[in-house]
Order: structure tokens, then sequence, then C-alpha cells
């Protein structure tokens, strides 16, 4: 409380004067005295932005996020209170020209009016059914049709991404999760901090595909980044007579190892289950595929599109030995198919010793067809009954 003598001359402007220069609310006690209370005229409530309010109300940072501090207790989410809004709409049902009304009607200008009772309850009853509305959506549980397991989210088909920026959609693209998991980020200000990363594939059966990975602090949001990402990352795959790949791969990426074994029409997809998903994408409907070291389902992605992208088409490959290429199918018997022709001219020497591939044979495909295979089940003795 302060207080301060100022002489008084003709009315009371010089006090309002006083208490517009001070910020302050006067109240004249004498007629020589003046009592100066000194008032804030603003608070957190106005100074802060919203994302501030918020993340004190939600208690985002600090000590009672850290991992060991109320792990049990119901999470409170955010809620966008400018949702339904529309400026210029109250309870009072003032039409405001420019706002809420049209500013120029007919050639003349609109005053400020009011709606009538009924109308203004039908308009608020109508925000309170929009709003119960959306809330029942927030409880609804999607159900998810087409995943690997019932408590896995890999395979699940999701919705096609976003629009781009121009306008164009991608309905004829299929959307899959490969997989969902949650991961921590420990800093000395918030402590172990939880989000979930998503990998998404996408493709649309034509040879047309991609991956990309997306994190969020909700799993929808991560599910959206990434599927937006991927189709922005698209790889052109080349397919043998649209149904399997041109020649047998073998790709290391990192601890995984990936040999694709290309085969005949009517063999399907044996393969790891994260891979005939991405085969579906792409287009691919007959090949083997063994997965040997790390299991990762980012290795094996990755893996999967670096072979699938650097194999070799039979044109590229006529083109780069200048020889013909030929194939040896079952139903020919020993006659040669000629599938692709060089370009160039045809080279008349053979092909030096040094150009010829050294393929690293697997052992047990050598034991397979020699014979020297037996049955895990040959030994074991069986109970007659």
């Amino acid at each position: 409380m302060r207080f301060a003598s100022v002489p008084v001359k003709g009315s009371c402007g010089s006090y309002c004067s006083l208490a517009w220069a001070f910020q302050a609310r006067c109240s004249i006690s004498a007629p020589w005295t003046v009592t100066v209370e000194q008032r804030r005229q603003s608070s957190f409530f106005n100074t802060l932005t919203a994302d501030e309010l918020w993340k004190g109300a939600l208690a985002e940072t600090g000590v009672g996020v850290k991992k060991g501090r109320g792990k049990r207790r119901k999470k409170k989410l955010r809620k966008n209170l400018n949702r339904g809004q529309e400026i210029g709409e109250g309870r009072s049902g003032f039409l405001w020209p420019g706002l809420n009304a049209p500013l120029i009607q007919s050639g003349r200008v609109q005053a400020v009016t009011q709606r009538k009772k009924e109308e203004r309850e039908r308009i608020q009853s109508e925000i309170v059914q929009r709003r119960d509305t959306w809330e029942k959506k927030r409880k609804i549980k999607i159900k998810r049709e087409g995943g690997w397991s019932g408590k896995c989210w890999g395979g699940v088909i999701l919705d096609p991404p976003d629009p781009g920026p121009n306008g164009e959609t991608y309905e004829d693209f299929e959307t899959r999760v490969i997989e969902v998991k949650n991961v921590f980020c420990m800093n000395a200000k918030e402590g172990r901090k939880k989000s979930i990363r998503a990998l998404v594939a996408i493709g649309n059966g034509k040879g047309a595909a991609g991956f990309a990975m997306g994190k969020a602090g909700d799993r929808m949001n991560a599910l959206r980044k990434a599927k937006n990402k991927a189709i922005r990352c698209l790889h052109l795959i080349e397919l043998y007579q649209k149904h399997t790949v041109y020649h047998d791969i073998t790709v290391k990426f990192k601890r995984t190892t990936i040999r694709m074994k290309k085969q005949n029409k009517g063999y399907g997809l044996h393969c790891h289950r994260a891979i005939i998903t991405i085969c579906k994408l792409i287009g691919i409907k007959d090949m083997y595929a063994k997965v040997s070291g790390s299991k990762n389902l980012i290795n094996i992605t990755r893996a999967l599109f670096k072979g699938l992208t650097q194999q070799e088409t039979h044109q590229q490959l006529a083109n780069e030995k200048g020889l013909y290429v030929v194939e040896f199918r079952e139903e020919q018997g020993p006659l040669p198919i000629v599938v692709a022709l060089p370009e160039g001219t045809v080279r008349e020497d053979p092909e030096p010793e040094d150009e010829v591939p050294d393929t690293k044979l697997e052992w047990s495909d050598v034991k397979e067809a020699q014979g020297m295979k037996k049955s895990p089940w040959a030994n074991v003795r069986r109970a007659v009954w």
C-alpha cells in the first residue's frame, strides 16, 4: 500500500490521470490525501501460451513424468477447446456483421442484431450434441483386420496416405504395418520419455513399393507419419513375368542375411511373415526366402529392399556381357530358351573365367541335392500302440 499527498485542483480528473499513470485504483481518503493501491493487470492465464498451460495441467514436464512416479495412474489427455467453436457465436446469440453474419446485404451494411430465443437454444443443443458425438468416437475401439495375430500390430491394413499438396490421392496403394514398438529416450530434464515407433510398408502390387518409420507420442500419429513418409520414398522393383524375381539373390544388411530364390508359378511365398507382407505389396507371388542371423524387422525390411533394388534384369545382363542370356526350364528339358538379346554387337569369344561368378553354395542345399539330408525324425524311437 502506498500513500501520496496530492493537491486537489478542480475536479477529480487529476486523480484519474494519476491512476492511469500508475495503473492503479484510486480512492480518496481525505481532501488532501490520495490512496494509491498497486494492481497487476496481467496474470499467468493471459501471459503464458496454451501449450505452456497444458503442460502444467497435464504434468508433461518435471519429476511427475519419470517412469517410477505414478506409472499406473490414468493419463490425462489434451483437449482442443477451440473445436466446435465459431468466431462471434455465443450464448447471447448476437449476430456480428463480418464474423457470423454477412457484412453487406442487399447493398446495405448490416447492424448488430440478436437471434430469437428458440434459435439460440437450437444452436446450443446442436453444439452439445456434436461434442457428445466426438467423445463417443474417441472411446470406440477400431477393429483391426488383416494382422499376423490377434495382439500384434504387424500386418494390419491402414487407410491410404493423406492426399498430396496438389490434391493427388493414393487409393491404388495398400498400406500395412510391419512393426509398432515402444521406445524410450532418457534426458536430464524430463527423465525417461516414452514414444511410439512405427514401421510401415506401402505398395500398389505392380512393382512400386516403399517403407518408412514414424515416431510420435501416440500410436495413431506415428502410423500416420510413417505412411505419409513412405509414399514419398518409393522404389521401382522389376518383376520377372509379373510373379517372381529375375534371379537368386543373397543380400546382407548388418547382422541379417536373406537368401531369395526364384520360383515357378504356383509355388507361393515360403518366407518370413514380414517378407510375405512386403512381397504382396510389391506384387511378388512366387519366391523362397530364408532369413539367417538377426531377425530384427527393420533389418529384414532394409535387406529385402536392398536386394530387390540391386537385382539385374535379363536385358541388363545381356547388354553388360554382350552375350545371349538363356534359361533352362523343366518343360523344355536340356534345350535352352533365349530370354534376352544384347542391344549392341554380340561378343564372339566366350566369357573369361575371371568373369564367371563364384557362387557360394549352402551346405544344406548341397546335402539335399545329393540325397544326404535326412529327416530329423529318422532315428527317433516311436512307441507302437
